[in-house]
Formats: structure tokens, C-alpha cells, sequence
């Protein structure tokens, strides 16, 4: 199934490359695993380190049977994980040769994978090509299996339809009198799709609300001062944004310093990120996501308090969403190959994994992830919200008035498109 170090002294790099995707019974002991993340620029402190500090987290507790229940046994199929981290910096051409590197250099068998949407969109293409068993672990935009078809790529996380479609159910579960909205959104893949989808819901919920403001920015562009001038006369009754990583962080500061949040509240889809790391400085009554029950919105569970203890005794803070969802990917790839390998009697092969990553229901750290559309390849899950409050008391920040969605009410059936269930009116939603 995958490449191990024994490949590299067996042969030459033209022996290497051959077998690159091929499907070799997993019989060595180690295998390469590619773990591609934002490790520097304005995405790398509030995403990708600690989706890498995940990885290393979950990679030793995997290889040394560490954590609780069902993901007591050591390895992936029977196999130790060797990490090839790699830095996500760089754009989605980067990101393409990258890939190649792994697969054809480092001979790397798995690939878990991805923040930004463009680069998902950009490598998956390539992870077809190179035969490479591929896990996205984080990028948002619906457009990955809505557009293509994919064999060799999965995505454990659901997507940013889930995220909108919350978002919007929340606003007009806790806010009263929305007469009108407003967008924020990076000009990319994410933004467009999340703006999109969450303009859909609230026509579908409260039509005789007006969009007074949509609003794209660059991505990373970090200076919005034209942006919130627009926003404090827009008299909006509520912002939505899907920005992430150092340009959240920017908006945040620079709002907050003009007086926006007092006038505007916010609902940031992925707001989570940022609660334990700006403390106090987040506004109070903002409302937050994290992409899933994942973080400070988590599920009580074993794994959860296990994977929570673990984090913060090794890296001094609290694991964030990326980090969940980085672990979630690990945590999809062992599954998988565990079953392929239960199933066979024998370390599984690349076909024999991807067969049972398909429609396969696991559980995550803090929710169930069922991977149930685009056949098998997309997962969904259930998603939170809640009200950020710093407690000046206890010094800790706190999410507040929680609601839960189940999967079911926030995601589209399978077979059909977000954009298509979205104007149909969420047909077959089932929301408590």
C-alpha cells in the first residue's frame, strides 16, 4: 500500500518513482506519511502549527497503541508511521510540485493534507494522477467532489456548506429583529462558497432581510480599514465572515479599535481558532464556529478528554479545530486500513483501503464522522455554535449558549449539490 524506508535501500530513485502509488501489501514495518500544513506566514500560528502539533500527537499515540477504545492497537494496518512534514506556504503551484516531491523523492505512501481550498482544488488533481491515497484534512470548499470525481482522495472534514448553514440557524436562533446582513469574505474559493451558501440559508429563513454589503478582500491582504469604513455605515444587523488564520486575527484588532463589534455583531465561521489565543481582546458577543464539534465546542468523550490532556501537557495550550481536524484525518486513515487489514488477515493494499474508507462511519475526538457523500469520499458530521464571553473572573474565555446541529439538518443528501439543495430549500433537512 504505501512507501517504506525499505523501498529506499531496495533500489534506485527510478525504482522509487515506479512503484509510486502502486498497491504493495503493507509487510514492511514503517511507512511514509506526507502531513502538509501552513508551518510559516500569517496561517501558521493560529492553524497550521497546531494542526501540526496534532500530528506529531497523534502519529506517536497511534504508533504506540496510546490512545483509548478502538484506537488501542498500534499502527495504521499493522505499520509505523514515518511524518515528511511539509510547509503549505507558497500558493497551490508550490503546493502541486510539493506533492510530486513526496510521492516521487520521498516515496511517501499517504498524504494527510491541506488548509487553504485552493490548495485542495489544486492537488487533487495530482493526487489522481500519482495514484497516491490522499486525505484532506481541512480545506472547506464544496467545489472539491461537486466538480470532480476522485478515486484517490478523501476528505474527513465536512465542508463549508455545514459551516454556513449552522451559522445561519444560529443567527436567527439567538438574534432577534435581522433586517439586514453583511459579508466579509477572503476573495477565494472559501469566502466565495461560504458568503454563498450562508446568503441562501438566510433567504430561505428570512427573506425580508436585505444584503447590504458583500465585501472581498485578498487573501492575506491583513489591512481592512476600507472595509470596516463600509461595514460601520452599513447598518447591518448582523456581519458574517469565514476569514481564518492571521487575517481573522487582523479584522478583529482593527475592528475592535474602530468600535465595529459594538455596532455590528459578528458571526466568524471559524472564530474557535482565535477565542483561547486573543482571550479578552475577542469581543464579547461575537458569535463562533469551529467547523464541527471540535475545541471549546466539543463533545464529551474518552477520546476527547484523552486527546485534550495529552495536547495540553505536551504543547502548553489548547487544541483548536485545526488540530482536531488534523487528528481526525489520522484517525480516518487508521480506521480504514485497520478494517481493510481485519477484513484481509493480512497488512491491506492501497485498492484495499480505499474500499474501506468508503462510506465508512468512525469515531472522531469529540463527534461521529460519517463519510457520506460524493461516494464515500466526503465526510459530514454534526456542527456547534455558541456566544464568546471572556470570564474576567476566572481569567478564561468561554463559549456560551451552545446549539448543536445534527449532521443531517446542516449537510446536503448525498447525490445532490450544496448550491441545488441550498435553492431547493434544504429539502429532507432533519434539524431538533
Amino acid at each position: 500500500m504505501w512507501k517504506f524506508n525499505s523501498a529506499v535501500k531496495a533500489g534506485s530513485l527510478a525504482a522509487l518513482v515506479s512503484v509510486a502509488g502502486a498497491t504493495a501489501p503493507m509487510a514492511q514495518d514503517t511507512m511514509k506519511v506526507g502531513v502538509v500544513a501552513f508551518l510559516t506566514g500569517g496561517a501558521s500560528g493560529p492553524f497550521g502549527i497546531p494542526a501540526r502539533n496534532a500530528a506529531e500527537l497523534i502519529i506517536d499515540a497511534i504508533n504506540n497503541g496510546d490512545m483509548p477504545g478502538a484506537y488501542a492497537t498500534p499502527g495504521i494496518g499493522g505499520a509505523q508511521i514515518e511524518p515528511v512534514y511539509v510547509d503549505e506556504a507558497g500558493g497551490s503551484t508550490t503546493q502541486v510540485t510539493e506533492m510530486r516531491k513526496l510521492v516521487q523523492q520521498q516515496g511517501v505512501g499517504a498524504i494527510v493534507g491541506y488548509i487553504s481550498s485552493g490548495s485542495c482544488l489544486a492537488v487533487a488533481p495530482v493526487a489522481e494522477e500519482l495514484k497516491v491515497l490522499t486525505v484532506l484534512f481541512d480545506c472547506g470548499t464544496p467545489r472539491i467532489f461537486e466538480e470532480s470525481d476522485y478515486h484517490y482522495v478523501f476528505r474527513t472534514a465536512p465542508h463549508a456548506t455545514m459551516d454556513n448553514v449552522g451559522a445561519a440557524r444560529y443567527a436567527m436562533d439567538s438574534m432577534d429583529g435581522i433586517t439586514a446582513y453583511a459579508g466579509l469574505n477572503q476573495n477565494y474559493a472559501w469566502g466565495q462558497d461560504s458568503w454563498r451558501d450562508f446568503t441562501y440559508v438566510m433567504k430561505q429563513l428570512n427573506p425580508d432581510a436585505k444584503i447590504t454589503k458583500e465585501l472581498f478582500p485578498k487573501i492575506f491582504a491583513g489591512e481592512y480599514g476600507a472595509e470596516i469604513s463600509a461595514l460601520l455605515i452599513s447598518r447591518s444587523s448582523v456581519l458574517h465572515s469565514s476569514f481564518w488564520g492571521g487575517d481573522l486575527e487582523s479584522l478583529i484588532f482593527q475592528a475592535t479599535a474602530r468600535g465595529l463589534p459594538q455596532r455590528l455583531p459578528m458571526i466568524l465561521t471559524t472564530g474557535e481558532t482565535v477565542a483561547s489565543r486573543l482571550a479578552d481582546k475577542l469581543p464579547d458577543g461575537t458569535i463562533v464556529g469551529a467547523r464541527g464539534p471540535h475545541g471549546m465546542l466539543a463533545n464529551d468523550s474518552a477520546l476527547n478528554t484523552w486527546f485534550r490532556e495529552a495536547y495540553v501537557k505536551r504543547f502548553g495550550e489548547e487544541p483548536t479545530y485545526p488540530s482536531y481536524h488534523m487528528a481526525q484525518g489520522f484517525l480516518g486513515l487508521k480506521s480504514a486500513a485497520d478494517k481493510a487489514a481485519a477484513a484481509k488477515g493480512s497488512a491491506p493494499d492501497t485498492e484495499e483501503t480505499i474500499a474501506a474508507f468508503e462510506g465508512l462511519e468512525f469515531e472522531a475526538i469529540g463527534s461521529t464522522v460519517k463519510m457520506s457523500l460524493a461516494g464515500g469520499h466526503q465526510a459530514i458530521s454534526e456542527t456547534a455554535y455558541g456566544t464568546f464571553k471572556f470570564n474576567k473572573e476566572t481569567g478564561t474565555p468561554e463559549i456560551t449558549n451552545v446549539v448543536r446541529y445534527a449532521a443531517e439538518c446542516v449537510n446536503p443528501p448525498a447525490g445532490q449539490s450544496s448550491v441545488d439543495w441550498l435553492k431547493a430549500g434544504m429539502p429532507g433537512a432533519t434539524c431538533n
